[in-house]
């Protein structure tokens, strides 16, 4: 049957094969007799006992080898010298001490043990472990305060309001010290933000801006800044190329400016344009879309320039004509920018008419807006407040919400702390960051260290009260007290958004790996009997051997 069901097979037109091959079909029906003989009871039989004699034999022989070969290995470490049982431990005391500090330069670089990720990644798929893990559990939010918000914590990276000029503060710094302040990660977001915000469908129709189109995708500062000077030499009225040249050629403040006025000039010109024909299609929406962005972009920077330039009443009102005429680009967050420079000029007034606005529950959170909140409360009560008094005779009213704001700003951003009281140096801030992540707490903390010194006992009663927020939040950060938990994913980001020569700020502590206490106790125990080995030979060769 199955010699003529292959020729039918073969005979069949379609297959484009010849007949098959006559030795192949013998030893295909010798293969089939053979199947069919075993397949009777006798032969069923005469396997079992054939079987039953072999682990018999097997039963009755391995003693017998086990016997020798241990009677070999006796006679084997009866010859071994003290020398190599000392070799044997410094050997393995070198090795274990090899594998424990990379382990442990691996879980401080990435927060995970080698040895573990390559079992889970690599060893358990082999073995037949379960790769479905069960769903986690969803991340509710808590607090009376903070109702309605996100169910899951997203690690959503966001623009820096603050961010520094490239030319005139990243590149300086570079020439400084020979270190580079920002990540290609970073730098590759603000790529596509200036896409984003400076390009559009209808760009193909200008030739500069289409120059300037390429422009913001090239990596080469020095190529960017060539093709924004081409693009001037197509339309002297390009507001892009010179808000380009403003970032990244200009080496200072003063002259950053002059190119942002020269932006300004011409960015508004344009607007105007796009105003009169913005209804007559959609592309002339996208464009003044568009010519919206970059005109906001413009005046925020110029404010920023004032800033930094001691024009601090000049900056504050231009960051209030922007928010009025803009008023829904509130995500652009250029409240923070005002607080800051407010703060400077002292007027808590206006801050706290600013908070009283933006620290609602349902607009998002930052930093800024909770430790600039938890600043103000303990400005009333920071000059006064004393550790001994307030243990003496409890606190009063205005330190309970002094304290109370504190803990809620350390919740949302545990970070920070570190950095105002100056327990860990500070860095340059990336021009992104992560929120309620390190990066946001170095933006904060570099703008407003000085805010936090200039009241008198803000970073005393900070000092003093700031870690017991982690008594009131539970533990492992299940839930969260005022705000929903703490994201498990900022380390990854902040790593990725922050200078490799900037020591990460990890929250929770992570406990250290198995395989590092393993290979440290490893490493330990062979030291101690490579010394002891040393000291007393004839004494370990009997133990040993014993």
């Amino acid at each position: 049957a199955p010699s003529a069901a292959m020729a039918e097979g073969s005979g069949s037109g379609g297959s484009g094969r010849g007949p098959p091959c006559p030795g192949a079909v013998s030893a295909f029906r010798r293969w089939e007799q053979l199947r069919r003989r075993l397949a009777t009871p006798w032969a069923r039989g005469l396997l079992a006992v054939a079987a039953g004699l072999g682990l018999l034999y097997a039963v009755l022989r391995v003693p017998v080898r086990l016997r020798d070969g241990l009677a070999a290995v006796t006679v084997f470490l009866s010859t071994l010298t003290p020398k190599f049982y000392f070799a044997l431990t410094v050997t393995s005391s070198f090795i274990s001490g090899l594998i424990f500090v990379f382990e442990w330069w691996h879980f401080r670089k990435y927060g995970t043990s080698f040895i573990e990720q390559v079992s889970v990644s690599h060893l358990r798929p082999l073995i037949g472990g379960a790769e479905n893990s069960p769903p986690a559990p969803a991340a509710f939010s808590a607090g009376e305060n903070e109702t309605g918000r996100q169910n899951m914590p997203e690690c959503k990276v966001w623009r820096n309001p603050l961010n520094l000029f490239r030319g005139a503060e990243y590149s300086r710094y570079t020439w400084v010290t020979g270190k580079e302040p920002l990540t290609y990660y970073d730098m590759n977001l603000s790529a596509q933000d200036h896409q984003t915000f400076f390009t559009c469908d209808t760009d193909t129709l200008r030739p500069s801006d289409t120059v300037m189109q390429k422009a913001w995708r090239e990596r080469n500062p020095q190529a960017r800044i060539k093709a924004a000077y081409q693009a001037l030499e197509l339309n002297n009225d390009c507001a892009t190329a010179y808000v380009l040249l403003a970032e990244e050629e200009a080496t200072t403040i003063v002259d950053a400016e002059k190119y942002f006025k020269q932006a300004l000039k011409a960015g508004e010109m344009i607007y105007r344009k796009s105003q009169n024909c913005h209804s007559q299609s959609p592309q002339h929406e996208a464009q003044l879309r568009r010519d919206t962005n970059v005109l906001v972009y413009v005046k925020r920077r110029l404010a920023m320039c004032a800033r930094k330039l001691g024009r601090i009443r000049e900056a504050v009102k231009m960051m209030r004509d922007l928010m009025k005429e803009f008023p829904l680009l509130s995500m652009l967050n250029i409240h923070e920018n005002l607080l800051e420079a407010l703060l400077e000029l002292q007027a808590y007034a206006d801050v706290q008419a600013v908070l009283a606005k933006y620290d609602d529950i349902s607009l998002p959170k930052s930093a800024a807006i909770c430790y600039t909140a938890a600043l103000l409360k303990a400005r009333a009560v920071s000059e006064r407040f004393s550790p001994e008094t307030a243990s003496k005779r409890g606190l009063s009213t205005a330190e309970i919400n002094a304290v109370e704001a504190i803990h809620r700003a350390v919740e949302f951003n545990p970070h920070v702390p570190k950095y105002l009281l100056e327990m860990k140096s500070l860095v340059l801030p990336p021009e992104h960051i992560l929120k309620r992540g390190d990066s946001e707490a170095v933006a904060y903390a570099f703008f407003h260290l000085q805010h936090w010194k200039r009241i008198e006992g803000a970073l005393n009663l900070l000092h003093c009260t700031w870690e017991g927020t982690f008594r009131m939040i539970p533990y492992p950060l299940e839930k969260g007290h005022l705000f929903y938990p703490y994201p498990s994913c900022t380390e990854t980001a902040d790593r990725e958004l922050l200078p490799t020569f900037h020591e990460v700020s990890v929250y929770p502590q992570k406990e250290l790996p198995f395989f590092i206490h393993f290979t440290a106790g490893l490493c330990s125990f062979s030291a101690m009997l490579a010394l002891l080995t040393h000291q007393f030979p004839e004494l370990m060769v009997i133990f040993a051997k014993a």
